[in-house]
């Protein structure tokens, strides 16, 4: 875990990490959310749907624009304070996803920073895109 202080923080820091979604993360999601649609649960369903298979909810790749933030950028000090998703592409059981944050905005006055996000899976192609407003708690 990154533990970056608000001083230390600059535009066009970056980090990234990579996760591959399994039929086990899908489940628990699944088991938390209570979101059962078929789209997510029968494969014969989301392919009559135009899908290669049924879809990994997109609440549960997006939840990984949390990781990026509370672990790596900025890391154990941070708050996140707002989070704006736009998903271009499905994401399927065992999709290897590479997430990336950069640092484009700093408030000083509020010691909060804007970082722009990416999701893309193992083909390269873009899943999702996010700007997420973070602020930083120092020591």
């Amino acid at each position: 875990m990154n533990n970056y202080l608000f001083k230390d923080i600059y535009v066009g820091l970056e980090h990234a990490f990579d996760a591959t979604i399994d039929a086990s993360m899908q489940e628990k999601f699944i088991a938390i959310s209570n979101d059962t649609n078929p789209l997510h649960t029968d494969v014969s369903y989301a392919k009559s749907k135009g899908f290669d298979g049924t879809l990994v909810h997109g609440l549960l790749t997006s939840s990984f624009y949390s990781t990026l933030v509370g672990v790596y950028l900025p890391g154990k000090f941070c708050i996140l304070q707002g989070i704006d998703i736009s998903f271009s592409k499905p994401v399927y059981l065992n999709d290897h996803l590479h997430i990336s944050g950069k640092v484009k905005y700093i408030n000083e006055a509020y010691q909060q920073i804007e970082i722009k996000a990416i999701i893309s899976n193992q083909d390269n192609v873009k899943i999702s895109k996010a700007t997420i407003k973070v602020g930083i708690m120092d020591e």
